[in-house]
């Protein structure tokens, strides 16, 4: 059984280039391992995260998302069952908030995660994912 979850955080302290590349080298090895997939979207003081994978999986890493010392303000914004992977080509992949095309913060000015329904945040990630110019795949 394959889960969706979205949720929102605000990093501690200053996120560098290096905290988030240490972030992304330990999801990548650890979501191969655990087959999760997803998408990461840091920056304007944000962490939005979409996972994708087997239920159990999702439900223990969200567990240690909850606890993880770089994160607070962590709350889930969508946890849906679903058929089929959207993210299914990435074990995770970046895309940074601070340098999307700005026709998309345009299209969604007033955007703010932490009352954004589900479909508001599936919404989002499309515009995200259509500009990808600023995507960094990391397979």
């Amino acid at each position: 059984m394959l889960v969706q979850l979205f949720y929102v955080s605000t990093p501690v302290g200053p996120v560098t280039t290096t905290v988030t590349k240490m972030i992304l080298d330990h999801s990548i090895i650890a979501n191969k391992a655990e087959k999760i997939t997803g998408i990461l979207c840091q920056g304007n003081g944000l962490y939005f995260q979409v996972l994708e994978g087997p239920r159990s999986a999702i439900n223990n890493k969200y567990k240690k998302i909850l606890n993880d010392t770089r994160h607070q303000n962590v709350e889930l914004l969508s946890y849906d069952h679903i058929e089929e992977r959207h993210f299914g080509d990435w074990s995770m992949v970046l895309i940074d908030l601070s340098a999307v095309d700005a026709m998309i913060s345009m299209n969604h000015c007033d955007f703010d995660p932490y009352t954004a329904t589900g479909f508001d945040m599936k919404t989002m990630l499309k515009d995200l994912l259509v500009s990808k110019k600023e995507i960094n795949q990391i397979l």
